[in-house]
């Protein structure tokens, strides 16, 4: 009887709310989690305390208990709302206070260290122009690794991205990030196609679209071959685009508009990482005291 109301739910965010893929997992996973450690008991029936009992496991971390009560909180108040429950059994358990940790990104010389690829083969030429479309653009690895033939807009220098919820947004590319991409889609992707057809941009070596994991160990390869000791993911990428574009002058909203962010304050993270930059810098005032 659970999996009929998990379903159903899942069935709404699917639907209705039209989530992306890997947030439907998400939700999907959370609730797999939440259901076994319950089994045998009835989640329509469950009561606050059980919950907890549930979400501060020893296990459990602050920011993935946050994450498990976000999507319990919203599958009961689904229940409540299609009047499956009485009341809502996670009204008054409080989201757990998360340190903001400031994105990790690499700094411009460091960029410039991991661009430094000598491509020899089509894979190289490839990876040169995954990495300089991702610094250039500052897209999600999903939007990345999505990217269509179509989108692209070789005379205009944009790339059409569709973004979370599909949301549609033009981006501009550099001159690296396009003559990268132009040697590629026109001298190597062919090779890597092995007469197989596909209309996206960027082909592994079995002649289809190139996975988020496959791009994640590409790009970990390199790190490695190039010397750069940093943990970096594809995320480190958007972050250095957004915080290079923010120590230059851009404006934090056409930052925004870059990035597809909705809300203007999960942008704002990028200010606080220039301004740690500036106090950083300040101590090299010649009026500070040193020892």
């Amino acid at each position: 009887m659970d999996n009929e109301y998990i379903n159903k739910y899942l069935d709404y965010l699917k639907y209705e709310r039209k989530l992306s893929n890997n947030t439907y997992e998400s939700y999907r996973y959370n609730l797999e989690k939440f259901s076994d450690f319950f089994k045998g008991k009835n989640l329509l029936k469950l009561e606050t305390d059980e919950i907890r009992d549930f979400l501060y496991d020893d296990n459990v971390t602050a920011k993935t208990r946050a994450h498990y009560l976000t999507v319990i909180n919203s599958f009961y108040n689904f229940l409540f709302e299609n009047d499956l429950i009485l009341k809502t059994p996670t009204s008054t358990i409080k989201l757990p206070k998360l340190e903001k940790k400031l994105p990790e990104f690499l700094t411009i010389e460091e960029v410039d260290k991991l661009l430094n690829i000598n491509p020899m083969k089509p894979t190289d030429y490839r990876n040169v122009a995954m990495l300089e479309t991702l610094y250039a653009t500052g897209l999600r690895v999903s939007e990345l690794v999505g990217l269509e033939i179509s989108n692209i807009d070789f005379d205009e220098c944009t790339i059409r991205v569709f973004g979370k919820g599909s949301k549609e947004r033009i981006v501009p590319m550099n001159d690296s990030a396009k003559n990268a991409l132009r040697i590629y889609i026109d001298e190597y992707r062919d090779f890597l196609l092995k007469d197989k057809s596909s209309s996206y941009v960027f082909i592994n070596n079995l002649g289809t679209k190139i996975t988020r994991q496959g791009f994640f160990k590409i790009l970990k390869k390199i790190c490695r071959e190039n010397g750069i000791d940093k943990h970096v993911s594809p995320h480190t990428l958007r972050h250095s685009f957004a915080t290079h574009l923010l120590n230059n002058g851009a404006d934090l909203r056409v930052i925004q508009e870059l990035l597809g962010h909705s809300n203007i304050t999960t942008t704002e993270i990028y200010s606080h990482v220039s301004n740690q930059k500036v106090h950083s810098d300040y101590e090299f005032h010649p009026r500070n005291d040193r020892e």
